[in-house]
């Protein structure tokens, strides 16, 4: 299964409103990241910088085109704008991917 990660700063004094927002994550918002076979969603703040994981069921090309085409994503892009700047790729419309650059597997892969 493919990750997908990005990266974002976090506008001063944003931490608390940032992290409530995700507390009370929209419904709508969760079942467009479901249909995007988003799995394993994990974002992590140090300082101001945020950043996020999660695994694409249907590959990371089939999330990136459920999210820049959602009217749902493109709310709450614009409702987060005001506690975070995330850079995004003219591409895919969403967040700008990082490159992988180590991976660590406990389980042998399968044939």
């Amino acid at each position: 299964m493919e990750k997908c990660a990005w990266k974002a700063v976090l506008l001063p004094g944003k931490k608390a409103e940032y992290i409530r927002r995700h507390d009370e994550l929209w419904p709508e918002m969760a079942e467009t990241l479901r249909q995007a076979g988003i799995r394993n969603y994990t974002i992590w703040i140090s300082g101001d910088e945020i950043f996020g994981c999660y695994e694409c069921e249907f590959g990371a090309a089939y999330a990136a085109k459920v999210q820049a085409e959602s009217p749902v994503v493109a709310r709450w892009n614009a409702y987060m704008e005001d506690v975070m700047r995330m850079e995004f790729d003219e591409k895919t419309g969403t967040a700008v991917a990082l490159e992988p650059a180590f991976s660590f597997r406990t389980e042998p892969e399968t044939p």
